[in-house]
């Protein structure tokens, strides 16, 4: 009988009638390093230097100045934060809480000679007479400074001290163009200020006035900055009440030969305060009244440049009118000061700042030959046309809200400014003199 051959190997399993998936493998990216953890008490080991590395930070001394501010010995302090990994705009809001009272809750307000954190600063006009004396103190105080300016009054001359400091830029630029930049604080000076320079082109001084403000008003509404705008006793025009307080709106000629400048200023005011209302821009306003020192320009047009121009060239002093119109005059100096107070307090303005010592031309004249030559003569012109006839500032809100008022009184000062004038005049008539003698 023949044997069957059966390869059992073979013998199929029945298949299954429904799909079935393969059952999970095991967490294995979890369970290797908890089994790693638990081997050779190595859990044990962690939890032993955690608790060594948290008794070692606590024995350790805080260091100084890194408390919160009105923690215990603590003072005024800076919070630790690295600036450098902050954006611009976060850097300014971790810079504002601390300096500007208003945008913080609990801080006190900041003396302006505090050492503190330097800031970046754009300052359009800083080539000129008043914008070159605010960087001196901007520098000193140890803010970094953008110096924008078109050179049409300023000097190169006036800044040249700081060139080489790696905290100080200049940048020519006319701010009827737009100007990107990435600053904390705007101080808007640019415009000429004299009636020689605003009167010669004054369509371009409207159009600085205007466009100029816009321009920066949109670059500080772009990046967070707090703005202020240099305003002026003109908006006042000849005006009606004596002496001019804030809320006196002026009376102003809208069409006459300083419009220009006067009805431009008062646009920038109105600008200014719109974008403070509608748009949440930080904002100051100043209106300066006559400010006389060095830097100022020797042919300018401005009484006092004018006078002592003339003295120290011997030449007679012009009077126009007959010298009883009135004006106020301060030291550059205390208008710097006015100016950072206003931008590092708590109040929008406007503010007067001018010294509220009154003197009419006559006076002024007087003061320039006792300084310069007792022997000086007056010379008689007609009067120009839209000159006011009394000029001198309230300055009662500067005094109550900033704490400022002016320090040094025209007899003291004028002997600085005369110091400068003679210096560049002279020099001026020597190097004219040398060029002379050489192209003969």
């Amino acid at each position: 009988m023949g044997s069957e051959l059966i390869y059992r190997g073979h013998d199929a399993q029945p298949a299954p009638d429904t799909y079935s998936p393969k059952p999970d493998k095991p967490l294995l990216w979890l369970s290797r390093p908890i089994r790693y953890m638990l081997r050779e008490q190595r859990l044990l080991c962690v939890l032993v230097g955690i608790v060594i590395t948290t008794v070692f930070f606590s024995i350790l001394p805080s260091k100084p100045g890194t408390a919160a501010l009105g923690g215990s010995g603590s003072g005024y302090s800076f919070d630790p934060v690295p600036y450098s990994s902050l954006n611009r705009l976060e850097e300014y809001q971790h810079r504002a809480a601390y300096h500007h009272p208003m945008l913080s809750s609990g801080a006190g307000k900041v003396p302006l000679g505090l050492k503190r954190k330097g800031l970046r600063i754009v300052v359009t006009g800083g080539a000129g007479f008043v914008g070159s004396h605010l960087v001196d103190r901007l520098m000193q105080r140890g803010d970094s400074v953008i110096v924008v300016d078109n050179f049409f009054t300023g000097r190169k001359e006036n800044v040249m001290h700081h060139f080489g400091n790696p905290r100080f830029e200049l940048i020519r630029h006319d701010v009827v163009e737009p100007l990107l930049l990435e600053v904390d604080q705007i101080y808007h000076l640019a415009c000429p200020a004299s009636p020689v320079h605003y009167k010669f082109n004054p369509v371009k001084t409207i159009k600085t006035n205007v466009v100029g403000t816009l321009n920066m008003l949109g670059l500080a509404k772009r990046v967070g900055a707090r703005f202020l705008l240099t305003s002026t006793s003109e908006v006042y025009g000849d005006p009606l009440q004596h002496p001019q307080v804030e809320t006196y709106w002026g009376n102003v000629n809208p069409i006459g030969v300083r419009s220009c400048y006067d009805e431009g200023k008062r646009t920038a005011e109105t600008l200014t305060m719109d974008y403070h209302r509608g748009a949440g821009v930080e904002v100051r306003i100043a209106r300066i009244f006559n400010t006389y020192g060095p830097r100022m320009g020797i042919d300018d047009g401005r009484v006092v440049s004018n006078f002592v121009t003339q003295a120290l060239r011997k030449e007679p002093m012009t009077v126009y009118g007959d010298g009883k119109q009135t004006r106020s005059f301060q030291y550059v100096s205390d208008l710097v000061e006015g100016l950072m107070r206003l931008m590092e307090g708590e109040h929008v303005g406007p503010f007067n700042l001018g010294n509220p010592g009154e003197f009419t031309m006559l006076e002024l004249a007087e003061v320039v030959k006792e300084t310069i030559d007792p022997n000086a003569k007056i010379d008689f012109r007609p009067n120009t046309e839209d000159d006011p006839h009394k000029r001198k500032p309230d300055i009662t809100r500067a005094k109550e809200l900033l704490g400022w008022e002016p320090k040094v009184s025209l007899r003291k000062g004028l002997p600085l400014m005369v110091k400068d004038f003679r210096q560049r005049v002279f020099g001026d008539q020597k190097e004219s003199s040398t060029t002379t003698s050489s192209s003969s």
